[in-house]
C-alpha cells in the first residue's frame, strides 16, 4: 500500500493531481484545502490513503496526517464515501470539522456537497464519542487546532476532566462552551467547574 508520496506536482484539476515521482505520475485525488496549496512544478510530500477495489485502484492524498486522520473517519460511517469524505473536508477543515463534531453542529456539516440533515445527524451520531481521541490530541499537540482550543487554559481544564473519568470527546466539548461564555480571560478552576456543571446529569443541575 502507498502510505506517502514525495514529487513534483505536474498538474491540478477540480478534484485531483498528478504527482511526478522519479517519472511514473500517480493520479491522486484530493479535498479543495489540500488542492489549493498545490502548485504547478513544486516539490511535494501528500499523506495518502490507498482505497483498493476490484475494479480500481484509487489514491487519495492530504497535505497533513490531520486531514488525513478525519477522512479515514469519515468514510467508516455509512452513506460517507469517499467522494463525500473528500467534498466534507473542501468545506471544513480539520479544526473546524473537530468543532462541528464535538459541538454537534449540523448546520456546519450541511455545508458540504452531498451531505443533508439526515446524513449530517448520522455523522454526528456515530463520530461524536469516536472524535475525542483526535479532538484532544489536537488540543494537546504542539500545532493546536484553533484560537479557542490553543488555549493553554482550555487545554489544562480538558484533561483535568479526563482523569476525573470523562473521555475526551465530552471534556473538550463542554469546556469548549464554557469557554465561549466565560471568555479568553477565564481562568482553568472556572472552566473545570463549568465543565462539570455542562456534564452533570440534567437532574442533577435541576
Amino acid at each position: 500500500m502507498i502510505a506517502r508520496l514525495k514529487g513534483i506536482v505536474d498538474g491540478v484539476t477540480e478534484d485531483s493531481t498528478v504527482i511526478d515521482v522519479g517519472g511514473v505520475g500517480y493520479l491522486v485525488f484530493c479535498s479543495a484545502r489540500t488542492l489549493s496549496r498545490l502548485g504547478r512544478g513544486e516539490l511535494v510530500s501528500l499523506e495518502i490513503e490507498t482505497h483498493v477495489r476490484e475494479d480500481h485502484i484509487h489514491l487519495y492524498g492530504f497535505v497533513d496526517a490531520a486531514e488525513r486522520d478525519w477522512f479515514q473517519l469519515l468514510t467508516t460511517v455509512q452513506g460517507v464515501g469517499a467522494r463525500v469524505g473528500l467534498g466534507i473536508l473542501s468545506a471544513l477543515a480539520p479544526d473546524q470539522l473537530t468543532h462541528a463534531v464535538v459541538g454537534s453542529d449540523k448546520g456546519a456539516l450541511t455545508q458540504a456537497p452531498g451531505v443533508g440533515p439526515k446524513l449530517a445527524s448520522r455523522i454526528l451520531s456515530e463520530l461524536k464519542d469516536r472524535v475525542g481521541g483526535i479532538a484532544f490530541a489536537n488540543i494537546t499537540g504542539p500545532a493546536g487546532v484553533g484560537p479557542l482550543l490553543e488555549n493553554s487554559v482550555v487545554s489544562e481544564a480538558a484533561s483535568a476532566l479526563v482523569n476525573l473519568g470523562y473521555n475526551p470527546s465530552e471534556a473538550l466539548g463542554a469546556v469548549a462552551r464554557v469557554a465561549t461564555n466565560l471568555g479568553e480571560d477565564a481562568e482553568v478552576e472556572a472552566l473545570i467547574r463549568g465543565g462539570l456543571s455542562e456534564l452533570a446529569p440534567a437532574e442533577a443541575r435541576g
